[in-house]
């Protein structure tokens, strides 16, 4: 059984803004998202962590190294936890963006959705869940736990996936900035544990 725990990126100008950053190169974490990756150490001060694996991009980096360096241990590159790319909506603010005809779609039906130029969210869970996959069955053995982070509506996709809801539902979850969600998954069904916490966690 495999104890997993998702971890959203801190916030960067992007999100405090109400921005997509996508796939965009060089959106680091800004001051308040530093403290939140500093929060996450001692909140999982003495949590026993066997891995810690990682979106490429950089703010989920940035989010995850303090972590593993108070750890001892190094951070897992993993694109199948990037985040959606939104192609022609890179860059571009919410509010914005609610004032397309596309807007309804990712709302009221993502699963139809395809962002112009980018990903299916279909496609997104598919490639997520096998990440998750992956992540479980290499660490199947363990009796601690694991860290992935990754992004807002990517973490939002899998949870969907493990609670057998669809996606056109998945719009209904939320996830902070720095949030953790803990999931079970192994023997029998998977179970979510935590979700969206941003409080100290217990260590049950």
């Amino acid at each position: 059984m495999t104890h997993l725990l998702l971890i959203r990126h801190g916030e960067n100008e992007y999100t405090r803004t109400g921005r997509l950053a996508g796939w965009t190169k060089g959106v680091h974490l800004n001051e308040a998202g530093q403290k939140q990756a500093q929060a996450l150490v001692e909140r999982l001060s003495k949590a026993p962590l066997t891995g810690i694996y990682s979106s490429p991009l950089e703010r989920a980096l940035e989010t995850a190294t303090p972590l593993a360096k108070a750890k001892g241990l190094k951070v897992k590159i993993c694109e199948g936890l990037g985040e959606v790319r939104y192609g022609e909506w890179t860059g571009k603010s919410l509010k914005r963006l609610a004032h397309t005809k596309l807007w309804r779609v990712v709302q009221q039906q993502p699963s139809a959705m395809e962002f112009p130029e980018g990903e299916t969210l279909r496609a997104v869970q598919a490639r997520a869940v096998e990440a998750v996959e992956e992540i479980a069955r290499a660490h199947a053995k363990d009796k601690r736990l694991v860290v992935a982070v990754s992004h807002g509506d990517v973490i939002k996709l899998i949870v969907a996936y493990y609670l057998g809801m669809p996606i056109d539902l998945f719009q209904r979850i939320v996830i902070s900035t720095a949030s953790v969600t803990a999931l079970r998954l192994g023997h029998g069904h998977p179970t979510l544990v935590k979700l969206n916490e941003t409080f100290p966690l217990d260590q049950r």
